[in-house]
């Protein structure tokens, strides 16, 4: 009895220990063989952490001190990716962890990946860890991605977006009247716009989500501000099966901002569901709509089928994602606009121009807005030299043709965002130069290679929260450009950097001035 316990335990040793090595070194090495011989080019695979110390080292130098004020910005911001590019070139790979990354650059390949016509480049899988920021539409595939979808997509048409324009001139008189105030007794003033939009966004967003719930929406915006940091230390490891389960300090942190966000979600969508019962606005706000759609899904999934039916979990989870993601792209897009237009006077000074032009003194609308051809370019090209996203990953879910290449099965696909858009091949010798005027005609004449701008992705995928965000960030830049002229404070240090979007690392310290 005694040998086969002793057999047994050690056929179980070697099995484990087959499949770790599988894991950590056999597979990995084949994948590197099979695309080496296809003459793509990369990093040495290294066990288990792959090339993560490195990434880390190149980010900790990089981000120790400030840039020069240009916008040649991607050496500081990705800088293991810039020497991957100098090293490798283009099209490479590195490691992320046990699994290749392959860098994608040519704008043919790029839209094939993220229109996924075949059908084999999906979402990556994520370290749960990271999932707790948000596990919404982003994380799922097929059927249940075009559902969830479904029930989101009403809830960002045109008509509902001009509904909520009030909503964010409330929140954006606010910021002015305080800047104001801050002006009351002086011709100019110092300020860091960085926290201030932060506060603008989390005001308005919190407002056209939650409606008259804004106060709570606040409280899990902090809880969300600490659970990104939490992330990112995730993000720069290996995840090892089963490790969340660990009781570590920052795991109980990350489980108690989770439960505390849930449960304060959980709450509002219990009050509005009360309201809705009771003969409330349906159409009041973001979330309203979103539960109000939802209910119909799941009144025809009952009668229909057994799939999966929309939850209030998942009502919870895309709260989350959307107040994650729509507060980050608004507050970043208006701080790099205001930095740019202060280190290129003459743009700004033709924007407000247009704006006084267009709306005079008076509040702009929605249908103002939309005359704002200067502005739009501004944006635009704002989006281009500092997009909020910098890079797109997709997973190759089987073995994979892509161009003059075959991708393994398990490879991620990098589509390197910000790098494009600082392409000279696409954007022309001026590429890392202010210059609006390149969309003067539209995004579709403003580069040589067709899909080089990408700032809110591609394909079916692309950011449904576009267009509210481009309104939001148009609203608050019109009625700054009617009040304030602004330049950079001698004490600005230009430090473009990555937390969980494009951020100015030491703030946005800029000199304001009331007209």
């Amino acid at each position: 009895m005694v040998v086969v316990v002793v057999f047994v335990s050690l056929v179980v040793i070697v099995g484990l220990v087959a499949r770790v090595s599988w894991w950590i070194w056999w597979k990995p090495k084949m994948m590197e063989k099979e695309m080496r011989r296809q003459g793509i080019n990369g990093t040495k695979y290294r066990t288990f952490m792959g090339d993560l110390k490195d990434e880390g080292e190149a980010y900790k130098e990089a981000w120790s001190k400030p840039m020069d004020l240009n916008h040649n910005i991607v050496p500081r911001v990705l800088p293991h990716a810039h020497l991957m590019l100098q090293t490798y070139g283009k099209t490479s790979f590195k490691w992320m962890g046990t699994t290749p990354a392959v860098t994608i650059w040519e704008p043919e390949l790029l839209r094939e990946v993220l229109m996924n016509k075949c059908g084999h480049f999906v979402q990556p899988q994520v370290n749960p860890l990271i999932k707790l920021l948000a596990n919404g539409i982003n994380s799922l595939e097929g059927e249940q991605w075009a559902q969830r979808r479904k029930m989101i997509k009403p809830a960002f048409h045109i008509d509902k977006l001009k509904e909520m324009v009030p909503t964010f001139i409330t929140s954006c008189s606010e910021l002015i009247e305080r800047w104001k105030k801050l002006l009351t007794d002086e011709t100019s003033c110092e300020l860091d716009v960085w926290p201030e939009f932060q506060n603008l966004t989390i005001d308005a967003i919190s407002r056209i989500l939650f409606g008259n719930s804004f106060e709570e929406g606040k409280r899990i915006f902090e809880l969300q501000k600490e659970q990104i940091v939490l992330a990112i230390d995730a993000a720069s490891s290996i995840y090892v099966p089963g490790f969340r389960f660990l009781p570590t300090t920052k795991n109980k942190r990350r489980m108690f901002i989770d439960n505390e966000i849930k449960r304060i979600l959980q709450d509002i969508i219990n009050n509005k569901l009360e309201s809705m019962k009771m003969g409330g606005n349906a159409n009041s706000d973001i979330l309203s709509l979103m539960l109000q759609y939802g209910n119909i899904n799941i009144a025809e999934k009952e009668k229909n089928t057994n799939n999966s039916k929309i939850t209030i979990d998942n009502v919870i989870e895309e709260c989350k994602g959307f107040y994650f993601a729509g507060q980050d792209t608004t507050s970043t897009l208006l701080t790099w606009t205001l930095i740019l237009l202060s280190m290129h006077p003459t743009w700004q000074q033709k924007a407000r121009e247009e704006v006084l032009r267009t709306c005079g003194k008076n509040t702009p609308n929605f249908e103002s807005i939309n005359h704002l051809k200067i502005v739009n370019m501004i944006l635009h090209e704002v989006l281009r030299l500092y997009p909020p996203v910098i890079t797109q990953i997709r997973h190759t879910e089987k073995k994979t043709k892509l161009g003059d290449i075959t991708l393994p099965a398990g490879v991620h696909v990098l589509i390197p965002t910000l790098q494009v858009h600082h392409d000279q091949e696409f954007w022309g010798e001026d590429a890392e130069e202010f210059n609006p005027e390149r969309f003067s005609e539209g995004v579709s004449k403003a580069s040589k290679g067709q899909n080089a701008f990408l700032p809110f992705g591609w394909g079916p995928r692309m950011c449904l929260g576009q267009a509210f965000a481009m309104i939001e960030t148009k609203l608050g830049l019109a009625m700054v450009l009617q009040h304030f002229s602004f330049e950079l404070s001698p004490s600005y240090a230009h430090a473009p950097s990555i937390v969980a979007t494009l951020q100015p690392q030491l703030g946005a310290h800029l000199i304001l001035h009331q007209l």
